[in-house]
């Protein structure tokens, strides 16, 4: 392991051991300043978090821009704070920690034994909504993590997570999928965090009026289970609690290819994803590229 790696592992490491013991005020006021001093320092992320928030908001001008990506910044170092200190709260805390509106697609669709596939984009804190799933619903579920590096930070996520009663397979090495079938055909429920592509082989949607790619996985597994496909978005407000809303089901077409099928029912995705960040940009915690013409080395901003 490089030292580099030694030190991102120690880190995280530290923020899970320490911070989970701070009160929570000192937690709130410690993540606060951390993303303060990171959005006054300019470096790639937030750079690429304001590039990002020009597209969603396409006539702000750069002082808007400039609080949208401090108050980015904000929401991004609320969801680590917390997440370092979800294994320490207690079931009434997760509980009250979330309200989610439209909650009957979810149960409903629980009820019917059909399979739930529950795809959200990077909003808020996805861990806190999983958590409330498995405390409140009592419905555990299984989820996908992108495989980390150093391998020790990944198993340190993976535990986490597993802690808060989730199962978590690795997106790679190829049987992920067919495990998500598995649990979907056993009426179980897969939760896929679904607005950035890992494999460069997604559905291109329109996205705030550019081209992007999303992962096909949720739709794929939508038409080959007959599982429920369900929209999440999340946002934070002034309030300790964190807000949320379950989007009406997306249905599989009744015609067209299976490739014609993703791309409706992706887009779908997109456009719902789209509503939920286009109400609280500042909550969408995209420090990567996502655009196409982003991707492009020749094309958009670094």
């Amino acid at each position: 392991m490089s030292t580099a790696d030694r030190l991102t592992d120690a880190l995280y490491g530290l923020g899970w051991s320490t911070v989970k013991n701070l009160p929570e005020p000192v937690a709130v006021r410690l993540g606060r300043t951390i993303a303060d001093l990171a959005w006054k320092r300019r470096g790639k992320g937030v750079l690429r978090l304001e590039a990002n928030y020009a597209r969603v908001v396409p006539d702000a001008g750069p002082e808007r821009l400039a609080e949208l990506s401090r108050a980015g910044m904000r929401s991004y170092l609320r969801y680590w704070m917390e997440s370092f200190r979800l294994p320490a709260w207690s079931p009434e805390r997760v509980r009250g920690g979330f309200q989610p509106k439209d909650l009957h697609h979810l149960t409903d669709g629980l009820a019917s034994g059909r399979g739930v596939i529950l795809a959200l984009p990077h909003l808020a804190n996805w861990d806190l909504a999983g958590a409330w799933v498995t405390t409140e619903l009592g419905t555990p579920f299984t989820t996908v993590a992108e495989r980390l590096k150093p391998e020790t930070l990944y198993d340190r996520f993976v535990a986490y997570r597993e802690g808060l009663g989730m199962e978590v397979l690795p997106h790679s090495g190829g049987s992920a999928f067919g495990t998500l079938a598995r649990r979907l055909r056993d009426g179980g429920l897969v939760c896929l965090v679904a607005d950035r592509d890992l494999s460069a082989s997604g559905t291109e949607v329109d996205f705030f009026g550019d081209r992007a790619r999303m992962p096909a996985g949720p739709a794929l597994l939508a038409q080959q289970t007959g599982a429920l496909l369900l929209p999440v978005t999340l946002r934070y407000d002034d309030s300790p609690v964190m807000k949320g809303r379950v989007h009406p089901p997306i249905e599989v077409p009744r015609t067209g290819t299976r490739a014609e099928k993703t791309s409706a029912m992706t887009q779908s995705l997109a456009d719902a994803f789209a509503t939920g960040i286009a109400e609280h940009p500042e909550d969408w915690h995209m420090l990567q590229r996502l655009w196409l013409a982003d991707l492009d080395p020749t094309k958009g901003p670094s």
